[in-house]
């Protein structure tokens, strides 16, 4: 089993991969959006509060997790 990625660090992230973004207005609440990531905004290697991204359906959100490729798969 491979170690969980840290959605702070903008290596662990790419284009393709099922994420849990948090979006601004829901900053206070906590509420978690699950998507696939479209496009990277953050620039710099690691953010404290998630790396910056878009998802395929437009929405825009700093990455809380990453979710395991096979979480659609088997298992």
């Amino acid at each position: 089993m491979n170690a969980p990625q840290n959605p702070h660090n903008r290596s662990a992230v790419r284009a393709g991969l099922s994420v849990e973004i948090i979006q601004k207005c829901d900053q206070r609440t906590g509420k978690r959006t699950r998507g696939t990531v479209l496009e990277i905004l953050t620039n710099s290697a690691f953010h404290p509060h998630g790396i910056k991204v878009r998802l395929a359906d437009g929405r825009v959100g700093r990455v809380v997790s990453i979710l395991s490729p096979d979480t659609t798969g088997k298992d």
